[in-house]
């Protein structure tokens, strides 16, 4: 590539082309869009209602009947990505008409997505043995994460492979549901959770970080107190309160982690904002007499978001151990698959059970490693001195 071109690329290309131009990053990478190909795909890939049968010549898809509506909602934002990253728009724009269309998807899809609402899992299995499809086709996994297989007798926790009539490549957890079934639609939980609380206190910590780092004086000397009060509040402890008094709930849980990690965030943009509110452009945008919120967030917000970025790769980090823990604990969701407590069936009976511990444990060490490796391969490339050294 000659310097002519290198000189045409914009700011953040060269960084994530420097980013990623590093194997940990990469492999960080890769093992991330693994994990949100299979949230998006649980449904399909373990489930006990067949994707395709044919019965008397009539083909259908039970799959699809059962289907929920954030199964829904995931399959409409990642064909909306699909759809609008090939566009020759702003990056401002691509994020504006994506939020549009999953709104308006997520809208309909819990309007009008109606499943069933009593569920028999087994009943296509027992159907199958009777011999009443012309054929069926089951997913990779053919069980759903709440499937207790109840018609196969008295199920409990079995070390992989252990019955070679119904053999679990990852074994069972204590109430009979697969484990890799398990595993795969928890991934949603641990993406989401990541994500979602991240993104909260990425808004919260921008918006107040900002107006610190730009207007400094009285109004920089209350939000530091304000920081120093959020960072005094113990995440866990908080999680175990609100978990007491309002039960377990996932968007709890978003919410508690965001609003007790944005100090973090406010702590980079108020520095930031206090190096460029100087510089010639941002004297330039007052001069013109543009909004604030212009200025904050159009023109100084989009050269100081480096350090946010790096920050926010292990805030979601931080955030999947957060629930992890919560659900090791027992304090987690109830009855819906989480990584956490998985871990937590590994040392509740009598004996070590080594697969409830190896396959959660590695799944999340993976994702938070994962994570790990991304923000540390950003950092590098947004510290100029890094880069010179390299």
């Amino acid at each position: 590539m000659t310097d002519h071109s290198s000189h045409r690329q914009t700011y953040w290309r060269r960084i994530l082309g420097q980013t990623f131009v590093r194997w940990g990053a990469r492999l960080g990478l890769g093992w991330v869009a693994l994990l949100a190909m299979i949230g998006i795909f649980a449904p399909f890939l373990a489930s006990s209602f067949p994707l395709l049968l044919s019965q008397n010549g009539v083909w259908s898809s039970p799959v699809l009947t059962y289907l929920q509506a954030e199964d829904v909602l995931f399959l409409i934002a990642f064909f909306s990505l699909l759809l609008v990253l090939p566009w020759r728009i702003s990056g401002a724009r691509k994020l504006g008409l994506f939020v549009l269309m999953v709104s308006i998807g997520g809208g309909l899809a819990y309007s009008y997505v109606d499943p069933p609402k009593l569920v028999i899992y087994e009943q296509y299995r027992v159907a199958e043995r009777e011999g009443v499809y012309d054929w069926v086709i089951f997913a990779p996994v053919p069980y759903s994460p709440k499937d207790y297989q109840r018609d196969l007798g008295d199920t409990g926790l079995e070390a992989p492979l252990s019955q070679a009539e119904r053999p679990h490549f990852f074994g069972t957890e204590q109430n009979g549901a697969d484990v890799l079934s398990r595993m795969i639609h928890a991934s949603r939980i641990a993406l989401g959770i990541g994500f979602v609380a991240t993104g909260i206190a990425m808004v919260i910590g921008v918006i107040i970080g900002g107006l610190m780092g730009y207007f400094s004086g009285i109004v920089d000397i209350l939000g530091m107190r304000l920081v120093e009060i959020f960072e005094a509040v113990p995440t866990l402890f908080l999680l175990l309160t609100f978990v007491a008094f309002f039960g377990r709930s996932l968007y709890i849980m978003m919410v508690i982690i965001g609003i007790t990690s944005w100090p973090g965030f406010a702590r980079y943009v108020r520095a930031e904002f206090l190096r460029l509110r100087k510089q010639d452009f941002v004297q330039a945008a007052e001069a013109a007499g543009l909004p604030l919120p212009s200025i904050l967030f159009r023109h100084m917000l989009p050269n100081g978001m480096g350090p946010v970025l790096v920050a926010a790769s292990f805030g979601v980090a931080s955030a999947i151990l957060a629930e992890a823990t919560l659900s090791f604990l027992g304090l987690g969701l109830v009855d819906d698959p989480s990584w956490g407590e998985m871990l937590n069936q590994a040392v509740q009976s009598s004996r070590f059970n080594w697969w409830m511990a190896a396959f959660p444990g590695g799944a999340i060490f993976f994702t938070v490693f994962a994570y790990n490796l991304i923000g540390e391969s950003l950092r590098d490339a947004i510290d100029p001195y890094l880069s010179k050294s390299n």
